[in-house]
């Protein structure tokens, strides 16, 4: 937990990946209230070119044209279903992506495992707003 902590206090920008342009999907006042804690969120959609007032990208290695200079992405937070993770596990690799965070549900041990083996941070059936939440 203290690494989560850590990982939660020092990101700036977090690219969520299934982030949905309507208001009740859970998705969106995740990313809603990370605003709030003051978080940047890049929405990765192909259903809106923007959410939250920020812009879209179809795909995470679309993040650059979004990204301003010297800007990372610290943390890719997933809502797809289990069946996805694989492929967002492999761009998260290909493009060297930090942390990684599959949301309550979000499970695929094979390819968090994968994950962690490259080097990424990998937190797996949690939510980022609760634990965001839960810090003092």
């Amino acid at each position: 937990m203290e690494e989560i902590a850590q990982l939660l206090r020092s990101a700036r920008t977090i690219a969520v990946v299934g982030l949905s342009p309507d208001r009740t999907r859970p998705s969106h006042g995740v990313a809603r209230a990370l605003q709030r804690f003051g978080y940047r969120i890049i929405p990765v959609t192909p259903a809106a070119q923007v959410v939250l007032g920020e812009p879209a990208v179809p795909a995470l290695e679309r993040l650059p044209e979004v990204l301003g200079p010297g800007e990372r992405v610290d943390i890719v937070d997933v809502f797809r279903r289990p069946v996805h993770v694989a492929g967002i596990v492999a761009d998260s690799i290909r493009l060297k992506l930090p942390a990684l965070w599959l949301q309550d549900g979000v499970i695929d041990e094979a390819a968090a495992e994968r994950a962690r083996a490259a080097g990424i941070f990998t937190v797996m059936d949690h939510c980022l707003y609760r634990d965001r939440a839960a810090l003092r």
